[in-house]
């Protein structure tokens, strides 16, 4: 495993922030960590990334315990926060090998050029920080990540504040990442989490309340019914639509109808028997499912 998290409680004082807290990420998976603002987020990325204790618990990355706390551990991690502090009158390079030098990277010059290279920071490799837009400057936050070549990345929404065209570059680059590295993604971006995870987990008010692939918790979020939209040459009767086999309910949508029906069957099936037996044509027909966004909904709203 890259990262075990295991009953992990956080107290800020008397303010219970996590409650026994625990989940497994394997070495190579890129995970997505959602939750509402004050959910847990980015406590629980800073407990594994070291920066914060937990109060109760244990965590272990790449077989390493987080409470030594060591270098060895260090370099096995690389942590982008939410709000990524950069130095504003650094140079890029000069930034880099400043934090090449806190890590005794060997032979630092040449590993800053090999992040330079990957984040693709060479047009802007002359600016200062501070001069920078802040695709850029985020692409600078993941490059001191990568310095030491971690095993592990811990991203805090990585794409906040940034324009369309900056949001696609800084996914291209995690996408890539992604094929050697693990990843832990916070972000409030569904369409994000479906382009990049291959797992999610939600976390609210401290506890985790799913851990699934995205593509499952679509589809449980239906429950034990389906929702099939379509639309037929003519319209039947409604009548004639409630009698098919499996189906609860139905709703007119101008020249189309929303069916709902039970999933023990596949409904479609029953709506092409149906057409072929009363003599229509179906020019259009989609099962919908749950979407991220709604599920992420039902499970962190009182």
């Amino acid at each position: 495993m890259s990262i075990t998290v295991s009953n992990v409680t956080k107290y800020y004082g008397r303010q219970k922030a996590l409650t026994n807290v625990s989940f497994q990420i394997n070495s190579g998976e890129v995970v997505g960590f959602l939750g509402p603002n004050g959910a847990g987020k980015s406590t629980m990325m800073k407990i594994i990334t070291g920066f914060l204790p937990p109060t109760e618990g244990h965590l272990e990355v790449c077989g390493h315990s987080v409470s030594d706390n060591s270098l060895e551990f260090r370099r096995k991690v690389g942590y982008l926060p939410e709000n990524n502090p950069l130095y504003p009158d650094m140079y890029i390079t000069e930034y880099l090998m400043f934090v090449a030098d806190i890590y005794k990277i060997d032979r630092a010059r040449l590993r800053v050029e090999e992040v330079i290279e990957m984040t693709g920071l060479g047009p802007e490799r002359h600016k200062k920080t501070a001069a920078l837009s802040k695709g850029y400057r985020q692409r600078v936050g993941l490059a001191q990540a990568l310095l030491p070549d971690p095993e592990v990345l811990i991203l805090d929404e990585p794409t906040s504040g940034l324009d369309p065209n900056q949001i696609s570059g800084v996914r291209d680059l995690i996408s890539d990442l992604g094929r050697s590295k693990t990843i832990l993604l916070s972000t409030h971006i569904m369409q994000e989490v479906k382009a990049l995870c291959e797992r999610v987990i939600i976390i609210n008010q401290g506890q985790i309340v799913a851990d699934e692939q995205p593509e499952k918790l679509e589809m449980a979020g239906g429950g034990t019914h389906v929702f099939v939209e379509v639309e037929f040459d003519r319209q039947p009767a409604p009548e004639q639509l409630i009698s098919i086999h499996g189906v609860t309910e139905v709703e007119a949508l101008h020249n189309r109808w929303l069916i709902k029906a039970t999933v023990e069957k596949d409904v479609r099936a029953e709506l092409f028997k149906f057409a072929v037996n009363n003599n229509l044509m179906i020019l259009e027909m989609t099962q919908r499912q749950a979407s991220l966004e709604n599920i992420f909904r039902q499970l962190t709203t009182e």
